[in-house]
């Protein structure tokens, strides 16, 4: 069944992505799209079930520019716009949704450390990076403080010309595997003002980690606890002022919170794709279920709801690069609508899938599942909530 999907750049649903982009964003999303069908899809299922981090496939990934999409050009990024951050996430993730979300918070560290950096950092870290001959993993979360990332207890204190972190890190994309951890520690007072941005490098003395985490999806890449045990990491891989780093892993997350609804998009459109085609062939009380009028209506749904999440996310990822003041709650509302539409409109396939939908033989049951963790991370979709709603009230 998973061979269905390298037809997906051929669909009408493919070509409604492409509205509103001009030639150059046309060709990207090509290029991504063909990557998705030829390297991701036919393995995504292999990908899964065994727990396999693809590095070889997104090192390919990173010749077409896709390590460092939205990273400037000097350090090897591509140096391109979140607009087309979106619409190569979107297309990628039609065939992997978990690769390609990790691969996106990949891209996000290493834009924290192209924009906050000194030039000697972003030279020595960013280009290893963006060819992913190394991997990134962004250290916010901990065990204590998830929603409430202000109150994160990681300490790092200066000793001469190195900070001795203890602590440590929850639901870690990529930890374990990872080469670079953008860590954020607390080197003051309470609160966000006294939390730093530090990068520790993987073989680090005092860097350990947890178990590998079982999960319902995002199988294809690991999940670890990030643990520091009096780790020395030299003041020199302080990125940005002591005490800027609560805003430097906010602005980091405006743009993941794109990123990752954009990888709800790339499920929702492979979604639409694989129900509408087991409508055509299914076939039960002797005709089509695609001849069922409320199916149709369904998949008309279906396909106007995607429309809508994809032209939300796109109009907050061109707000974010304009550096617009509405960015922020757009970029929340765009993460709150998309990743809540898309993953009911995954759901959905699923069950016009009838029992196949549920057998791991299809491939609709691995987007339900690798997009449902999208509505809990990079800010649950409560803390979106919280944001929209403040930003209205300060109006």
């Amino acid at each position: 069944v998973h061979h269905q999907l390298p037809e997906l750049a051929q669909t009408h649903v493919h070509r409604v992505t492409s509205m509103g982009l001009n030639e150059e964003q046309k060709e990207f999303q090509k290029v991504a799209f063909n990557f998705a069908a030829r390297e991701m899809a036919p393995h995504m299922a292999e990908w899964d079930q065994k727990e396999l981090f693809p590095v070889d496939t997104m090192r390919k990934a990173a010749q077409l520019g896709f390590g460092g999409v939205y990273v400037r050009t000097d350090v090897g990024g591509a140096g391109l716009s979140r607009l087309d951050t979106s619409v190569i996430f979107e297309a990628l993730a039609t065939g992997c949704t978990s690769t390609t979300a990790y691969m996106s918070i990949h891209n996000m560290c290493v834009w924290m450390i192209d924009q906050f950096g000194s030039e000697e950092q972003r030279h020595r870290l960013c280009p290893p990076l963006c060819a992913m001959e190394k991997f990134a993993s962004y250290c916010l979360t901990e065990p204590g403080s998830g929603s409430d990332a202000a109150s994160l207890v990681t300490s790092a204190v200066r000793q001469h010309d190195h900070y001795i972190l203890n602590g440590s890190k929850a639901f870690i994309s990529g930890g374990g595997e990872a080469d670079v951890y953008v860590v954020m520690c607390r080197t003051g007072g309470p609160g966000p003002r006294g939390i730093s941005c530090v990068v520790v490098e993987k073989g680090t003395p005092g860097l350990s980690f947890g178990k590998k985490e079982k999960k319902v999806g995002w199988n294809s890449q690991p999940t670890r606890a990030v643990i520091f045990e009096d780790c020395a990491v030299p003041v020199a891989n302080r990125i940005g002022d002591e005490g800027q780093g609560f805003l430097i892993a906010m602005k980091g997350l405006n743009g993941g919170r794109i990123n990752v609804a954009s990888c709800s998009l790339g499920a929702a459109h492979a979604s639409v794709v694989l129900a509408r085609d087991h409508l055509k062939v299914r076939k039960q009380f002797g005709e089509p279920l695609a001849n069922s009028q409320y199916l149709q209506f369904q998949l008309a749904e279906m396909a106007a709801r995607l429309v809508a999440s994809r032209l939300t996310v796109r109009a907050a990822a061109a707000a974010l690069q304009e550096e617009r003041e509405d960015a922020v709650a757009l970029c929340a509302m765009a993460k709150l609508f998309a990743t809540d539409e898309c993953f009911a409109i995954c759901n959905q396939a699923l069950q016009m899938h009838g029992g196949y939908g549920y057998l791991k033989d299809y491939a609709v049951q691995q987007y339900v599942r690798d997009s449902r963790v999208h509505q809990i991370l990079e800010g649950s979709n409560e803390v979106m909530r919280m944001l929209i709603s403040r930003s209205l009230l300060q109006e």
